[in-house]
């Protein structure tokens, strides 16, 4: 197999391609390193690997959770690839699903990792590996594309900066919403998710119950709530005891579903893994066993 590293130079300090050239020099995996120049870079290379090459190829997307969603949208519909990743985002969302990100930081273990088949989430012509939100989330996710960069409130911190400008900025939001056919927001809501995997924003666990191999769409609506209760329940949200709490119900409509109907005004924005587009009418549905995901076996050092 091949073993191609995709690597993002705003992660991780520039220092990955050092990092990764040391620990794997001298083993026998037949490896190789791309650096990607620009936005999409990353997609036009795989494509372009994948359409002169049908042997077996493994991609890691080397960054965040925008590098490994361009990296898995590319690699959807070629047979002879797989995905893993390296990640030294700021975020790093998807990997939570599986715990501890220090699990897949060893290039050896992921060149080693058994993988499977995993879903996607298919909004239009393009798929989500993790999440498609919208509401605040997609307010907090256009926030944080905006400040990542800074200096001060930037990269750990832009999501707590960006969830507190959407505090006062995003809290209504408007769409007509349909779970299989069965009507759930006709009006006002606060947020909604539509997940693949577990957490969102860097530490929320939007999606404790979530599961990325059932062919279906974890979705949790919250309705409009004061911004008293909203402090309350960003706290659950982040622990991910929102499901589960009584005094929550109330507020939250939650779904397994295949797909998820939106009619909403112009102009409004949906997240796909953190990347933001406006779309007034759409459809997420999940895709089941998409592409294969590789993860590395867990060992005595790794969090459960």
């Amino acid at each position: 197999m091949k073993h191609i590293f995709i690597i993002n130079p705003n992660a991780g300090h520039g220092t990955i391609g050092k990092e990764l050239e040391e620990k794997l020099t001298g083993t026998d995996f037949d490896w190789k390193l791309y650096t990607t120049s620009e936005p999409g870079d990353a997609g036009r290379f795989i494509r372009e690997w994948c359409d002169s090459h049908p042997e077996t190829v493994r991609f890691y997307a080397c960054g965040g959770d925008g590098t490994l969603h361009e990296v898995a949208n590319a690699v959807y519909g070629y047979p002879q690839a797989s995905i893993s990743c390296y990640p030294v985002g700021s975020g790093n969302d998807f990997v939570k699903y599986y715990g501890d990100k220090s699990r897949f930081l060893d290039p050896v273990a992921l060149c080693s990792a058994p993988e499977a088949p995993i879903d996607l989430i298919r909004v239009n012509d393009r798929y989500a590996i993790n999440a498609c939100h919208f509401g605040l989330d997609s307010c907090v996710a256009g926030v944080m594309n905006r400040i990542r960069h800074k200096k001060f409130i930037g990269g750990k911190r832009a999501y707590v900066f960006s969830v507190i400008y959407s505090f006062f900025k995003g809290m209504r939001h408007y769409a007509t919403i349909y779970a299989d056919g069965e009507l759930i927001s006709d009006g006002a809501f606060l947020l909604c998710t539509a997940t693949n995997g577990t957490h969102v924003g860097g530490s929320y666990r939007c999606a404790p119950r979530s599961s990325n191999r059932d062919g279906l769409l974890e979705v949790c609506l919250v309705r409009p709530v004061s911004r008293l209760k909203f402090l309350t329940f960003m706290k659950k949200y982040k622990e991910g005891t929102h499901l589960d709490d009584p005094a929550m119900q109330r507020f939250i409509v939650y779904r397994r579903c295949k797909s998820l109907q939106v009619s909403a005004p112009d102009g409004f924005s949906i997240s796909l893994d953190g990347e933001v587009q406006t779309l007034s009418n759409f459809t997420a549905e999940a895709v089941s066993s998409a592409i294969r995901f590789a993860v590395p076996e867990k060992n005595s050092l790794q969090n459960e």
